[in-house]
């Protein structure tokens, strides 16, 4: 769809689960459009048309197909819900309410008191018709429509027959059952609804703008690239920028998961979305609003559900041709017996036939799978973990082999100087000298770190002659004194003898008036939780975890050993890494994923090449965000344990609901066929099925931050 134009609608009172998988397919068959996606859960609608389609015509067609198919929903092209930052939620209809209470009045008396038949049979039918009319009516509207197997089909023609064969309680008693499930069920969705939201609500509701010599309150959005804003303690970050003024802590939990404040200074990169703590903070804003690292990750999450898994596809098309199974069995049920076996009555098997109908609506499945999926997406993003799509969380459980970048993944890419080993009459004070003056004009990280490490300042010493040797390192005049510092290529290059270290790291050979002084070592820490992520992916039954870097082979083999990582590959170029990750594709199953962790920027090729690619740090990395299939906010490698952990937990819930559903569905429908099973179990095995599973559905968004 590479050249297909995006429309994003929301569809005001869907309340029908059935009924947004019936708008889906339909929309799906409007001419033009490509592909289109409907979730029932944030209730929006998602089309993908073909260039010069005709929008508007799309859009009305689609809106007319979704009021068709379920009375009272309204398409619209903005989301006034969320605008206004509410979620639909449980709010009582009074003159609703009146009517019920009356209809259940009518059906008291007629249960509490023996009366004649026709007085009987008026109070249950007047009873009957307060708390179904609507139903009927829909029934009848969706027939003449030519939409025949909906709930309101079923629960119509169940209780009717139930009144035809003289069960007037039990018929009346199913359609009271029927709303009172409804309005649980709905009340439990639009909780997790509002649970979902709460997960993204990050989003500031306003921005300090410095004009001049006064601070004024406006929209985020109003904010330009280069403005300067205000944060007070306690209030969220509203743009990504950098800080000009101010010392403080900021939570940045919302983003990342992270539970310990950070702390940020003059220079400091913030985000949208982070909480200043402690000072007054000054921020020069680098980016608009929806441009924002937060906006980017709550599109992120909100059309995650646009990427259905296999199982909610399989839900999806299941439900397609369950219902119309089902009614055909009932019916099947109904005449069949009567006919062929001695003595069959057939008020006893309409009877039976009308269990089937009542059982037979699929909604426990079509809104608790992907209400698992999307509760898990959600509770992944509390974590600081962005899983793009209920596909990749899927494929999540199926993960055999894990493969790391080292430098800044498995590492800090902070470099530290590690050894100072000079010769004979140097001192290690001198050496560090010599280096950090050899090294003073250069920002690379190499340079940065022994800088660091010498503690005086080297801007006093009279410095000259710099000049860089293109693949050996640098050449300076300092007080007087030629100073080489580089590898063991700038020796050569300048015919210096020098003792060869073994220790392993980046080593930097100093030489002072062409003379050898000595060399330093130099490391790139590993994260504290590197060691602890290997372990535990291995834990969970992995058949191999392995590591590309671009890095020397010796410290690959020191970085590998230490993790116990067994298979490492070094000195790779970012074309070579693709080599050898689809070489270890070809070494595993079909049905098994292979996952690549990288920082989301030098490893792009690699990432997007994997099965499922992860960037890690995303923070302020736009690259890393729009490449990989999951972004981990933070800079923690263990956070692809818990995504694998979250992945299987959804898995389990999700497998839960079907053999939980299935399972009670097929129970009650064999009670049913032998005569043992009542329209009371049947009410259950629909609708509290589809309430219990529900609730299930909801555990998944409680995920614990690690």
């Amino acid at each position: 769809m590479k050249n297909a134009a995006r429309k994003e609608l929301f569809i005001e009172g869907l309340d029908c689960a059935n009924c947004a998988v019936k708008i889906e397919k339909k929309v799906n068959e409007i001419e033009g459009v490509e592909e289109a996606s409907v979730d029932f859960l944030s209730k929006k609608m998602v089309i993908h048309y073909k260039d010069g389609s005709e929008e508007k015509r799309i859009i009305k067609e689609a809106s007319q197909i979704a009021e068709r198919i379920e009375k009272g929903v309204r398409v619209l092209e903005k989301n006034s819900i969320d605008e206004e930052g509410n979620v639909e939620g449980f709010a009582m209809d009074w003159t609703k309410a009146a009517k019920y209470a009356v209809g259940g009045i009518l059906f008291s008396i007629a249960v509490a008191f023996k009366l004649n038949e026709w007085a009987e049979f008026l109070l249950y039918f007047l009873s009957y018709l307060i708390f179904g009319w609507d139903v009927l009516w829909q029934a009848l509207k969706n027939i003449a429509r030519g939409q025949i197997f909906d709930e309101n089909f079923l629960m119509g023609i169940a209780t009717v027959g139930a009144f035809v064969v003289g069960e007037y309680p039990e018929g009346v008693s199913v359609m009271i059952f029927y709303k009172i499930g409804e309005a649980f069920q709905d009340m439990a969705v639009n909780r997790s609804r509002r649970s979902i939201k709460a997960l993204m609500d990050i989003r500031p509701d306003y921005a300090n703008l410095r004009v001049g010599s006064s601070v004024k309150k406006v929209s985020p959005e109003e904010v330009e690239v280069g403005q300067i804003i205000e944060i007070k303690p306690g209030e969220k970050i509203p743009l990504d920028g950098e800080i000009i003024e101010g010392v403080s802590l900021v939570d940045t939990s919302a983003l990342t998961g992270e539970s310990l404040p950070r702390e940020v200074m003059t220079g400091s990169e913030v985000l949208n979305g982070f909480i200043n703590l402690k000072g007054l903070l000054a921020v020069k804003v680098s980016k608009t609003f929806n441009e924002s690292t937060v906006s980017k990750i709550i599109e992120l999450v909100q059309n995650s559900s646009s990427r259905k898994s296999q199982t909610e596809s399989f839900i999806t098309k299941f439900a397609r041709y369950y219902t119309p199974v089902v009614v055909f069995a009932a019916a099947a049920t109904a005449v069949i017996p009567p006919l062929f076996i001695e003595g069959a009555e057939f008020s006893v098997w309409f009877y039976r036939a009308l269990i089937f109908l009542v059982i037979s609506c699929p909604c426990a499945l079509v809104v608790s799978i992907p209400l698992s999926y999307f509760g898990g997406i959600g509770g992944a993003s509390k974590n600081g973990i962005l899983i793009k799509g209920s596909n990749f969380l899927e494929a999540l459980n199926n993960v055999d082999t894990v493969v790391f970048d080292k430098t800044g993944t498995l590492t800090k890419g902070i470099f530290k100087v590690t050894v100072v080993k000079p010769v004979e009459g140097v001192t290690n004070n001198e050496l560090l000298k010599y280096a950090a003056l050899a090294e003073s004009h250069s920002n690379h990280p190499i340079a940065v770190s022994i800088k660091k490490e010498y503690p005086l300042n080297i801007e006093e010493y009279n410095i000259k002659g710099y000049e860089e040797v293109a693949g050996h390192g640098i050449r300076v005049i300092a007080e007087g004194k030629e100073i080489l510092a580089g590898n063991k290529r700038l020796m050569e290059w300048a015919n210096v003898e020098y003792k060869e270290t073994e220790e392993v790291g980046t080593v930097i050979y100093i030489a002072v008036e062409r003379k050898y002084a000595g060399c330093i070592v130099i490391e790139d820490e590993l994260k504290q939780d590197s060691k602890k992520t290997i372990d535990e992916l291995k834990g969970l039954g992995l058949k191999k975890v392995a590591m590309l870097t671009g890095d020397h082979y010796k410290i690959g083999k020191k970085v590998a050993a230490i993790l116990g990582i067994h298979e490492f590959h070094a000195e790779l170029l970012p074309h070579q890494k693709v080599e050898i990750l689809e070489a270890l594709e070809k070494g595993k199953s079909k049905e098994k994923k292979l996952v690549f962790v990288g920082d989301g920027i030098n490893d792009a090729p690699v990432i997007a090449r994997a099965d499922i690619g992860v960037a890690m740090g995303g923070l302020g990395s736009d690259a890393a965000i729009e490449a990989a299939d999951v972004v981990i906010m933070s800079d923690e490698p263990s956070k692809i344990v818990d995504a694998i952990k979250i992945a299987k937990r959804t898995k389990r819930i999700v497998w839960q609901n079907i053999v939980f559903a299935m399972g009670v569905k097929a129970v009650v429908l064999a009670l049913g066929a032998g005569g043992i099973a009542t329209m009371w179990e049947a009410v259950f095995a629909d609708v509290g099925v589809a309430l219990i599973a529900v609730l299930n559905a909801m555990r998944v968004m409680r995920v614990k931050r690690q």
